[in-house]
């Protein structure tokens, strides 16, 4: 067995996107293949409504799946399939958009302005772009929450973790996404197939991802030249990129760790990106953009 060592170390920064809504953005709109098959991560957490509410109105999407995962707060969706609906706490929303969606995503704040959530894009391979579009909505309860002896907690999103297996099907990278909880002070050794391109995204705590030789602290924070120290652990908005390796071993600080573990084959396909819409050639990407003005983006191509 060998710890993944730490490729790199990404502090998430803030963002704007949608109407004008405030994120923070770990990785994406960069060179997609160290992440890959996965394409961005933002992180939604606000908890100042004016900075949120004009949300993500009526926008298109091709050739991704999009992975929403709220743990404050709400998200109503509406799409041009006619679906409707209410991402709630605890909830996952997984849109496979395919040949083409036209959706839009407005956040809503919980009693007292919380709205918290993430949304993860991963990459359709050449052969699916073009497949019809889907939903698959897990509610809260739906999702299998695991406890290991050591009282580290992992529900269990998609792909299979300690023996079981999550509740999203038919996912073309075969992704693997938990979120992680350590208990404060307990060092916890977690499995990642070899093959996966792997990461960590901290989300509440801190604490130590360790390499295959030692257990080295994790500089989190940007550092600049003037800078007598770097921090001692990797903290809250903190994504640990790590390299092969069959498991991923951290230790949880004084407060413990709980973090966004996700894991995904290696499409190792090409990539034509602009905005909402991901393809393989340059050609195709020019081409979806041409059927979003003809009106026949969501055929295709083809005349309704």
């Amino acid at each position: 067995m060998s710890i993944r060592p730490i490729k790199r170390l990404i502090r998430a920064k803030p963002t704007l996107e949608g109407a004008g809504v405030h994120l923070r953005r770990a990785f994406g709109f960069g060179d997609p293949g160290e992440f890959d098959p996965f394409l961005l991560l933002d992180d939604l957490r606000n908890d100042v409504p004016a900075e949120y509410a004009a949300g993500f109105p009526w926008h298109p999407h091709r050739g991704i799946e999009t992975i929403t995962y709220v743990l404050a707060g709400t998200v109503e969706h509406g799409d041009s399939m006619g679906n409707r609906g209410t991402i709630a706490p605890g909830d996952i929303q997984w849109m496979t958009a395919g040949r083409g969606i036209v959706h839009q995503e407005m956040p809503k704040g919980d009693p007292a302005g919380r709205m918290h959530g993430f949304q993860l894009w991963a990459n359709l391979p050449a052969a699916l772009k073009m497949t019809a579009p889907r939903y698959q909505e897990v509610k809260s309860a739906d999702i299998p929450e695991l406890t290991d002896d050591d009282g580290t907690k992992a529900r269990l999103v998609c792909g299979t973790f300690w023996g079981k297996r999550g509740p999203v099907e038919g996912i073309a990278a075969d992704p693997t996404y938990v979120d992680v909880s350590v208990p404060p002070g307990r060092r916890k050794t977690l499995p990642v197939e070899t093959t996966r391109h792997a990461f960590a995204y901290v989300i509440a705590g801190s604490g130590k991802f360790c390499n295959a030789s030692a257990p080295l602290a994790v500089p989190t924070e940007g550092v600049g030249w003037m800078d007598a120290s770097l921090p001692k652990e990797a903290d809250n908005r903190t994504l640990v990129l790590f390299d092969r390796g069959d498991e991923v071993s951290v230790q949880a600080g004084d407060e413990g760790i709980r973090f966004l573990l996700v894991s995904g084959k290696p499409l190792q396909e090409p990539v034509a990106w602009y905005g909402p819409i991901v393809m393989n050639t340059q050609t195709q990407l020019q081409q979806a953009f041409q059927e979003l003005q003809d009106g026949t983006f969501l055929n295709g191509g083809k005349r309704p």
